[in-house]
């Protein structure tokens, strides 16, 4: 008898409720709705952390299910943040001109509201008028297409390119790198339409909203544990079934199963591009909370620490992927913050916020070597988790998700 998906994967229904119950938790101690045990500050630091935890998902994705180290998609999720910056900047920016212009004798013409708007935007940078680019910023449903049809076009082209011509390891991950380098560089420039390095900034203002910022940001800390929700039950069903075996095959051994007969670059870009979307909608819904988004945000560097939680969380399982961004990200948010205490040695004060890098790194070397299972592979000794006889790694987030064959075995 063959059992429904949630039965094969029940990791999903607990992953939910510990979000559920997690959401509902942080809405009742919030100042907005609750006791105001937690500051909206936080709730902020914790909606981006849960975005953060998208992205960590579609990274376990590609690297922990299909063996593709990609050292590019924060650039897709910095390329979502833009999408949707640039309408929140040109709506907010309106609201102000049209505001100053009101009191005119005579009332401006919509020409003239743009040229305001322009000016008030890229005056910083030594221009008026308004890029290509920007050119469906007054369109909040076609921005919205945007922040998943930019990260999956540019991932369509570049995957096509890069899988036709068979390249992979390393090679691979140093061009995903250098593609985000390029973009990287490329949005520093002032001409690049999207005001260089001072970016888009203003984000967590939302146009025509009179609410404070302590309902604004509880209503995107919602929308993030929804994405992630959603996000995580997406990426279940896509590692379990026939896809999810073809690609953990194309993990263990690429030439073997393009002997069998499948399109082994077919499913790679294809699993390439859905997580650049992914990537973009958390990019969307993190830089709002954060307020300001500019291209130092997608610097190669971005997407190795996206790798090393990953890694630290246990990669191949969905769920170590979520624990190893929340657990890195609260953790960095203590030692870069100012919060952790100083340790003076004597000879030497070890200051956390220039020393956190160090730490960080040095965890990631520890796990790789010695517990290469991650923090998610804790896990393993509670459930007294059984594996199949088999070579490579595990075939999915729970015993659900393995062949049926094989786990009997």
């Amino acid at each position: 008898m063959t059992r429904s998906f949630i039965g094969r994967n029940p990791s999903i229904l607990v992953f939910l409720l510990i979000l559920a119950v997690f959401t509902i938790a942080i809405t009742f101690m919030s100042e907005a709705f609750g006791a105001g045990l937690v500051s909206t500050s936080f709730v902020k630091t914790l909606g981006k952390t849960l975005c953060l935890a998208l992205v960590a998902v579609a990274m376990d994705l590609i690297w922990g299910y299909a063996g593709i180290l990609s050292l590019g998609h924060f650039a897709f999720f910095g390329l979502g943040g833009y999408m949707i910056g640039m309408w929140l900047m040109y709506e907010r920016t309106k609201e102000i001109v049209v505001s100053s212009m009101a009191s005119a004798a005579i009332p401006p013409t919509e020409q003239e509201v743009v040229d305001g708007i322009g000016t008030q935007i890229f005056g910083v940078v030594g221009s008026s008028e308004f890029p290509p680019i920007w050119f469906f910023a007054d369109s909040l449903f076609l921005q919205l297409a945007l922040v998943v049809a930019v990260p999956g076009l540019l991932a369509l082209v570049f995957g096509w390119l890069a899988f036709r011509s068979r390249v992979t390891g390393v090679y691979l991950s140093i061009l995903t790198q250098a593609m985000t380098l390029a973009l990287s560089l490329y949005l520093f420039q002032n001409d690049s339409g999207l005001r260089g390095n001072n970016g888009l900034s203003g984000l967590q203002n939302l146009p025509g909203v009179t609410a404070s910022q302590d309902f604004v940001s509880m209503w995107f800390f919602w929308a993030s544990a929804l994405a992630l929700g959603l996000g995580y039950v997406f990426s279940a069903w896509i590692v379990s079934g026939k896809f999810g075996s073809v690609i953990r095959g194309i993990r263990d051994n690429e030439a073997r199963v393009r002997f069998l007969g499948y399109s082994v670059e077919g499913y790679k870009l294809f699993l390439f591009t859905v997580t650049a979307m992914i990537a973009g909608i958390a990019g969307a819904l993190y830089y709002p909370q954060a307020g300001i988004i500019n291209p130092a945000e997608i610097a190669p560097i971005a997407s190795i620490y996206l790798a090393v939680w990953v890694a630290i969380g246990g990669r191949g399982r969905l769920y170590g992927a979520v624990i190893g961004a929340v657990f890195v990200s609260l953790v960095s948010t203590y030692f870069t913050g100012g919060q952790a205490p100083d340790i003076n040695l004597g000879f030497y004060t070890i200051q956390w916020v220039d020393w956190w890098t160090i730490l960080l790194g040095l965890s990631f070397v520890f796990v790789t070597l010695f517990a290469p299972k991650g923090i998610g592979g804790l896990f393993d000794l509670i459930t007294d988790r059984r594996h199949p006889d088999r070579h490579g790694a595990d075939l999915g987030p729970d015993k659900g998700s393995l062949q049926e064959k094989e786990a009997r075995e």
